[in-house]
């Protein structure tokens, strides 16, 4: 997913660039509000802080909204209830208190793209039958078959497989898979997914196909394939 963080301090830009990277989100930052109207319409999601040097960030979520449905989530340090209010008005998706928790930030990044989709308008899921040599995961009947035989997975076991499934190879990552099954990113919830990856592995009996990138998420092992 692609970010663009719009923010002036360069100490906040510096630390959570990287934290942002590790968890998969392709990110572009600017200093100013100079130049955030031509970009927005090359990411999906902006970070928007208010405290801008050259604009204040309440206009300059006036002036995105008027030429963009990209989503926005202001992260600012001004947490008055004023605040907060002028930012939803201002066309803002969301809006997150500075200081704040990486998780939870990339938990509502998910979820503003989740309500929205594309052009606001919710992506469909996928479907048909997705073959990863002799796994096929039937999308549509939700059903898995491996070397033609039915692996019984529960509702939440076959969401996350779909989900790392979908993501064709490229790594989805823990907070993605935790805010679209459990619908938030906390402790329990994190331990419930490192449950459910163990089990589809075993239940799958293709331990290496759901592949672990160590503090970021997963990624299939091989290649998917349409039927």
């Amino acid at each position: 997913m692609r970010v663009l963080l719009v923010e002036d301090d360069d100490r906040v830009a510096g630390a959570l660039t990287p934290a942002l990277v590790r968890r998969g989100l392709v990110i572009r930052r600017l200093a100013s509000g100079a130049g955030v109207l031509d970009r927005v319409h090359e990411v999906d999601v902006v970070l928007l802080d208010l405290g801008l040097p050259d604009v204040d960030g309440i206009v300059l979520c006036r002036q995105i909204r008027a030429v963009s449905d990209v989503a926005v989530i202001v992260v600012s340090a001004r947490g008055e209830v004023e605040d907060r209010i002028l930012g939803l008005r201002a066309g803002a998706d969301d809006y997150l208190v500075k200081p704040y928790n990486v998780e939870e930030l990339v938990a509502r990044v998910h979820a503003v793209r989740r309500r929205r989709g594309d052009g606001g308008v919710v992506s469909p899921a996928p479907t048909g039958v997705v073959r990863i040599d002799d796994v096929h995961v039937d999308l549509d009947r939700h059903e898995v078959r491996v070397g033609g035989a039915v692996v019984p997975l529960s509702r939440k076991e076959f969401q996350v497989l779909t989900l790392v499934v979908a993501a064709r190879g490229a790594v989805c990552t823990r907070e993605h898979v935790l805010v679209e099954v459990w619908g938030r990113s906390g402790p329990a919830e994190s331990r419930s997914l490192d449950v459910h990856i163990a089990t589809l592995r075993t239940k799958l009996g293709r331990p290496a196909m759901i592949e672990t990138v160590r503090g970021v998420g997963y990624r299939l092992a091989g290649q998917p394939e349409r039927e």
